[in-house]
């Protein structure tokens, strides 16, 4: 799924990386606990979390995230944001509920990442 496709499903705002909207999106994971997304999140994958502080950036990045979608209207800062746009690390803003804002992108066809198949799920279950 493209990423454009994401900000459509989720009526989503972009605050920044606008520009890689056509860059493809494998899996998706929501959480905000950054352990749980430490723990299972995959590669080119999306994260959906409320948590809007520098360090989801920075497990973004670690991790190699497509993009981060801040959930239930939530906006990261300013230096958040810039800091997320040096990276190369595409934000969006929806006013979806973490549980809807999944279940919309699940019924679009974007899985999560223990259900991609290929053996990238960190939960053992590939």
């Amino acid at each position: 799924m493209k990423l454009q496709e994401v900000k459509d499903i989720l009526e989503a705002d972009v605050l920044c990386g606008g520009e890689f909207l056509g860059n493809d999106v494998s899996s998706a994971f929501g959480s905000d606990l950054i352990s749980d997304v430490l723990a299972f999140a995959s590669p080119s994958g999306l994260l959906l979390t409320g948590l809007t502080n520098g360090l989801v950036i920075k497990t973004a990045e670690m991790l190699d995230m497509a993009a981060v979608v801040f959930v239930r209207g939530k906006r990261p800062t300013e230096p958040v944001i810039r800091e997320a746009a040096a990276k190369g690390i595409p934000l969006l803003v929806t006013r979806l509920l973490l549980y809807e804002s999944c279940g919309r992108l699940y019924q679009a066809g974007l899985r999560g990442c223990a259900e991609r198949g290929d053996g990238h799920g960190r939960d053992g279950r590939g």
